[in-house]
């Protein structure tokens, strides 16, 4: 039997696939992977419905259905003050993911640098690796996780073509600071990079602001910004993003994506569009809520004994498993079903640098409250 190609050596199944097939196999409390137990508004639902029954289902165009374009330059005027041209300087995606893989395979060329902040959501590497690129780690270090600006420095070289930015940070729940995307910034002009950032995580900050790095001075002209639905307001099964930016750099994404997907989720575009056009009252909501299950949940990690590092953003908090006698992430995550009923995600898969994550931990809190307190419930075994 043929083996499978090289650009796969290394890459294996996704650590979110085996641990939600792990949560599936012993009953567990699944705060793996990061999916919401509830769905978003009922009105966004109504919208696909009402699509699904007018006669929306065949392909849309590669670029998106039109109202979806318009929702998302419309949504990046009114939040952020970002103009585009929603025909040529907007395109839609099958998630956040596709449109990463997508802006990769379309701009970045077999032995280019990508610089790219460490611990990585997984399908950075895949992808890199898929194009040929060369990753340049810099790492985001407990118990803030800020950004070392020194060592972002040293990762850009001659042969340095891009930086594949990530804030709000998946996942360690930082938000850069404008100090830092200044920093990007810097680096960025004075090399001549573009940037893909992923900011699937724009709605989900706690007392925090999320600056797009495509607003400072400079970087409109060299950001792809790409976002999703997924995150934002609840659907992440429907799996419409979306990349904006530059001309010249959509075009490239979507010149890869014609080629992968081409196109997906044509009745569940004019939803997200609709979600789009109220995403402030939507993503407040949700906002509040996810923070107080946020505190919920590293109240009851912390109480257990655990180190944790409350997150400004995103779905996930960190914990130190050191403080309660365990030294490895990766063992303590596959014995945490069979000990406690209860499923959480190493950080060292999302490293180069293993020990800077071997000893640390992600849990997911965009659950019911009482999927949580059942969670904590369990993990009181772990008590010293």
């Amino acid at each position: 039997m043929r083996s499978p190609a090289a650009r796969l050596d290394g890459l294996g199944t996704t650590v979110f696939a085996e641990m939600t097939a792990l949560a599936l196999k012993t009953g567990s409390v699944n705060l793996g992977q990061g999916f919401p137990d509830t769905d978003g508004p009922d009105s966004v639902i109504d919208r696909a419905v009402e699509a699904l029954r007018s006669g929306r289902n065949q392909y849309a165009p590669g670029a998106g259905v039109p109202e979806l374009r318009v929702a998302i330059a419309d949504h990046q005027r009114r939040l952020y003050g970002i103009e585009l041209d929603p025909d040529t300087e907007v395109a839609a995606s099958t998630g956040a993911t596709e449109a990463i893989a997508a802006a990769l395979l379309g701009l970045i060329n077999p032995g280019d640098e990508v610089v790219v902040l460490e611990p990585y959501y997984d399908s950075y590497v895949a992808m890199l690796q898929m194009a040929g690129a060369v990753r340049r780690p810099v790492t985001l270090r407990a118990p803030d996780f800020r950004l070392p600006i020194d060592q972002l420095r040293t990762a850009v070289t001659e042969r340095t073509t891009a930086i594949l930015l990530n804030s709000p940070h998946n996942p360690t729940g930082a938000v850069l600071t404008r100090d830092e995307l200044a920093a990007v910034t810097d680096l960025a002009i004075e090399h001549d990079l573009i940037v893909i950032s992923d900011e699937v995580y724009e709605h989900l900050t706690f007392g925090v602001e999320h600056i797009p790095i495509s607003t400072l001075p400079g970087m409109a002209e060299r950001t792809l910004t790409i976002s999703s639905g997924g995150k934002s307001f609840s659907f992440t099964g429907w799996k419409v993003g979306w990349a904006s930016g530059p001309a010249g750099l959509v075009r490239a994404m979507t010149g890869a994506k014609q080629f992968l997907t081409f196109t997906s989720g044509s009745p569940l575009q004019p939803a997200i569009a609709a979600a789009l056009d109220d995403a402030e009252a939507i993503t407040g909501d949700l906002r509040r809520t996810l923070q107080a299950r946020r505190d919920q949940l590293c109240a009851g990690l912390a109480d257990i004994g655990f180190d944790v590092f409350v997150p400004d953003g995103t779905y996930f908090a960190t914990t130190d498993i050191r403080s309660l006698g365990f030294e490895d992430g990766l063992e303590f995550c596959l014995s945490l079903p069979e000990r406690c009923g209860v499923v959480a995600v190493p950080h060292q898969v999302f490293y180069d640098d293993k020990e800077a994550g071997r000893p640390l931990v992600r849990w997911a809190f965009c659950k019911t409250e009482s999927v949580i307190d059942e969670a904590l419930q369990r993990l009181q075994a772990l008590r010293p």
